[in-house]
């Protein structure tokens, strides 16, 4: 990432996006008081410099946390090759190089993974459910509830929807610029502005499409990250997770299948600070039994879409 640091406008900018990755321009200038070219120009500038990405995930099967410790010297190799796999959506280094965990869209490649010559341990964990609204959003705290309220979109309705043709030409194109304009888009999948205009309407309105908005969080000081799992008696785990969701610390929830039925993905501003959140925060929470962290190295892969299989 080229160096870039944030202002006041940058940040209320990307406060917007996690709220709304896909709200106009228009309306954010409109709820800030500045000019659509300003904050189209600021949103270029970070896109460019790598300090933001907008992608898009649909709704797919089951996914998986992996988790492999693997030999140091192959470590990286590993990475590069799981990271091209069309069936991963995030990978990254953990623990010194000792450790790679990855999300994986399909169980299939455990065997393969198990029977690598630089892995020497496999551990899976099924994803449940997601339970926090986006990842590290509003961390910012730079809008004012009245501004909130103007660009926060009402949540999907999770629902069934029937996969289309235009689902599998629309969601790489999303995944690969969750900002693309609609025009944009169209053009890329031959199909017209307002039907791809109502698709991604549905697909948003049902849950069937998330958005995540990476924002570097070094750019605000955090500059450990680390995944937590934790056992937790199921009585505790909804009261446990919204705990978690609640602390700025934490960029991620989730419910998981094992003996850690709780998986976090946590960003703080060292390792004292990290220290610091297990033992006072973690440690404090009721119903916790058990817990496991590595810190997060390196990022190979980021969000990815779910492929489409049929």
């Amino acid at each position: 990432m080229e160096s870039v640091s944030l202002d006041d406008l940058d940040r209320r900018l990307l406060h917007a996006l996690q709220l709304d990755a896909r709200v106009p321009f228009s309306r954010i200038a409109e709820v800030l008081a500045v000019s659509d070219r300003t904050v189209a120009r600021r949103f270029t500038r970070l896109r460019e410099a790598g300090a933001v990405r907008v992608s898009a995930v649909s709704r797919g099967p089951a996914e998986w946390l992996v988790r492999l410790r693997v030999r140091p010297h192959g470590a990286a190799a590993l990475a590069r090759a799981l990271a091209e796999r069309a069936d991963t959506a995030w990978v990254t280094l953990l623990s010194g190089d000792t450790e790679i965990a990855c999300l994986l869209r399909t169980s299939g490649a455990l065997g393969e993974l198990s029977r690598h010559p630089h892995v020497t341990d496999v551990r899976a964990q099924q994803f449940l459910r997601s339970l926090m609204d986006g990842w590290w959003p509003g961390r910012t705290s730079a809008l004012t509830a009245e501004q909130i309220a103007a660009l926060r979109e009402p949540g999907p309705r999770r629902s069934e929807l029937e996969p289309a043709d235009l689902d599998r030409r629309l969601l790489p194109a999303l995944a690969a610029d969750g900002r693309a304009p609609y025009a944009d888009l169209a053009g890329r999948v031959g199909w017209s502005e307002s039907a791809v205009r109502r698709r991604l309407d549905e697909l948003r309105r049902a849950g069937h499409l998330r958005f995540h908005v990476e924002v570097d969080p070094a750019l605000y000081g955090y500059r450990t990250q680390g995944l937590l799992w934790l056992s937790v008696a199921p009585k505790h785990l909804a009261k446990v997770a919204d705990e978690l969701a609640a602390d700025a610390r934490t960029a991620h929830v989730a419910a998981t299948t094992g003996s850690h039925n709780l998986l976090a993905v946590l960003v703080c501003r060292d390792v004292d600070d990290l220290y610091g959140y297990l033992t006072d925060r973690v440690g404090a929470l009721p119903g916790v039994q058990g817990m496991e962290t590595a810190t997060v190295g390196s990022y190979t892969k980021r969000f990815a879409p779910a492929q489409d299989s049929r």
